[in-house]
């Protein structure tokens, strides 16, 4: 099969090691770090990727696959010409950890959890002295000093609802200096810190085509998105159509 992935960026390195295992010809589409940041514009970028049916050659994918999950409800509303396929669970930490389940498991038993690895520290300013550091300056050239320090007071507030930095171990080059780094995070933070050894399983298998549906969700063509993608017994697809002024369709049967 031809295949087009769309992935955020953070997830670059493990994406291009699964495709490269893969069967299939895959097409990876690389979407800003940030999108899910602002669900409703994560949902209109990424559409018009889905909108996207056929590569630089002419020829048509034979599915969409969405590397995304959940992600704020951001890709609720998604549709396609041909079918989108999503892996159940949150957010994209269930492909690194290759499971909504161990995601959950982990999650019920810890919190405060702040997720690093190597592609997030590449393209993300993670909380740290570093992100501390450059924002400080950031304000203070802007704002001034003292709206500065308050800024930074605002700032902080959310990070105080973490209490641990957790790096997802793909075995990926730069490894060792990335968990170096969320180390020196978390001790600067007064975080805890744990390492999960990250599991290609579940990336892989979407990759592959191997599509079970307690795992994963095929969208028909002509179908969105919607709903929560958490449990296979609510994760759902609804006809679509662009012109129903914002009328939910019947439901389909069968």
């Amino acid at each position: 099969m031809r295949l087009k992935f769309v992935i955020c960026k953070v997830m670059q390195r493990e994406a291009y090691l699964c495709a490269s295992q893969s069967r299939n010809t895959i097409d990876i589409v690389l979407m800003p770090q940030g999108l899910h940041d602002t669900p409703d514009f994560l949902r209109s970028e990424v559409q018009k990727e889905l909108d996207k049916t056929a590569d630089v050659s002419g020829k048509s994918y034979d599915a969409i696959l969405l590397g995304y999950c959940l992600c704020s409800n951001g890709i609720t509303g998604l549709h396609s010409d041909i079918p989108i396929v999503v892996a159940r669970g949150h957010d994209c930490m269930t492909l690194l950890l290759g499971s909504r389940h161990t995601y959950q498991n982990y999650f019920d038993t810890h919190k405060g959890i702040y997720w690093y690895s190597t592609g997030w520290i590449e393209n993300c300013l993670m909380p740290g002295k570093k992100r501390f550091e450059t924002v400080l300056a950031e304000y203070t050239e802007k704002y001034g000093p003292d709206n500065a320090q308050y800024l930074m007071e605002m700032e902080q507030g959310w990070i105080k609802e973490y209490k641990r930095a957790v790096f997802i171990d793909w075995g990926l080059p730069g490894t060792e200096q990335a968990k170096q780094y969320t180390k020196e995070c978390a001790a600067y933070l007064n975080w805890d810190y744990d390492e999960l050894k990250g599991d290609p399983s579940l990336m892989q298998r979407l990759l592959d085509g191997d599509w079970s549906h307690d795992d994963f969700l095929v969208v028909g063509p002509g179908h969105t998105i919607r709903d929560d993608l958490t449990e296979p017994h609510i994760m759902k697809s609804e006809p679509h159509c662009g012109q129903c002024g914002g009328q939910t369709p019947p439901e389909p049967t069968g």
